[in-house]
């Protein structure tokens, strides 16, 4: 008898403690510090709606000579009939000998089979250079990066400046032709053994 009078106390008793418990958890807790929002919602609808956009958007291409390309932007919209434009760009460039570049561009353009980064473009090669330009072209069809109005470089032997720049392959060579650094137009050398 003592037995299930204990055990009737019990049922009613348990599901009150843990409601007791329960209750001092929600009234006794702290408030939290972050906020509930989402955290891509600062987003202007209208803008978005107005002029359409990608959101760190890719692109990947084999050239025709094979040179992997790899181009990362922040942002890319398809603004004109013609092509579109992105900004806060990356691309990673490698050619089938080795060679790399990784070039970083504010803002860039791509038509007809070139990508033509602008707003301070920034060059580094694994042989070591640092090219520095106002705008630099990239073939999508063929592996060849240009700069025609004038480049700033820091070599592995020195500074160089040169008003024309381009990485293309060696024509004259055959098979797999390794990549040549050809700088042009008013070229000045600051040798630093």
């Amino acid at each position: 008898m003592t037995r299930t009078r204990i055990v009737r106390w019990l049922r009613v008793l348990l599901p009150l403690l843990a409601l007791v418990m329960l209750s001092t958890l929600f009234l006794f807790s702290r408030e939290s510090d972050t906020e509930s929002q989402i955290p891509y919602a600062e987003v202007d609808a209208e803008a978005m709606a107005r002029d359409p956009r990608v959101v760190a958007p890719q692109y990947s291409g084999v050239t025709s000579d094979g040179a992997s390309l790899n181009l990362q932007a922040g942002q890319a919209a398809h603004d004109r009939p013609e092509g579109g434009s992105a900004s806060d760009l990356r691309l990673d460039w490698q050619r089938p000998d080795g060679l790399k570049a990784d070039i970083t561009a504010p803002a860039a353009d791509m038509t007809d089979g070139v990508i033509e980064l602008s707003g301070g473009v920034r060059m580094q090669t694994s042989s070591g250079w640092t090219v520095d330009a106002e705008r630099i072209e990239a073939g999508t069809r063929t592996s060849r990066i240009a700069a025609e109005s004038g480049v700033e470089a820091q070599a592995p032997f020195g500074q160089l400046t040169a008003g024309r720049m381009e990485l293309t392959p060696d024509e004259g060579a055959e098979g797999d032709a390794p990549a040549i650094l050809n700088f042009s137009n008013g070229v000045r050398l600051i040798y630093q053994p």
